[in-house]
């Protein structure tokens, strides 16, 4: 069975940046299970997998633009504290959901200095380009409903 759109894909895999470093990994716990062309992970990695078969291992590097985005200087904004209202502690690493010009998301306080809190709009991983180990582990026909409602449905699903 290969990948392809409307299948329920199973992978472990290891995400690690440039330098090697480990970002993510699902080694050590359950396997990512997506709904493959519905857009539930990465463009790039979507399209790496696409017509992949079960049991195949491989590596790929996947560009920022095909990630997570480029990096956006003007995702970084400097605002006054008083649009924290309600939160009487701000500190650096905080992240609130708020509107964006993208639209809902979730901004990262990255500095704080007096009544000036500087925000971060981008993604943590935008601009960074992102290389994965990957090994398919299962795939199956997706359901009716996992098609029609735009992921997989199983352990951990709590969408409904």
């Amino acid at each position: 069975m290969q990948v392809a759109d409307n299948m329920a894909v199973s992978i472990h895999y290891t995400l690690t940046n440039d330098e090697g470093e480990i970002i993510d990994s699902s080694a050590d716990g359950d396997a990512l299970v997506y709904l493959h062309g519905a857009g539930n992970i990465i463009s790039g990695l979507e399209n790496a997998l696409n017509g992949k078969q079960l049991g195949e291992k491989f590596t790929v590097r996947i560009e920022a633009a095909d990630a997570y985005g480029d990096f956006m200087d003007d995702r970084v904004q400097v605002i006054a504290r008083d649009m924290f209202e309600g939160v009487d502690n701000v500190e650096v690493g905080m992240q609130f959901h708020a509107d964006v010009s993208s639209g809902p998301g979730v901004i990262t306080v990255i500095a704080v200095e007096g009544d000036q809190i500087t925000i971060d709009g981008n993604h943590p991983l935008a601009g960074v380009p992102l290389t994965f180990d990957i090994d398919i582990i299962d795939i199956r026909p997706a359901t009716q409903e996992e098609q029609s409602h735009g992921h997989i449905h199983g352990a951990g699903c709590d969408h409904h």
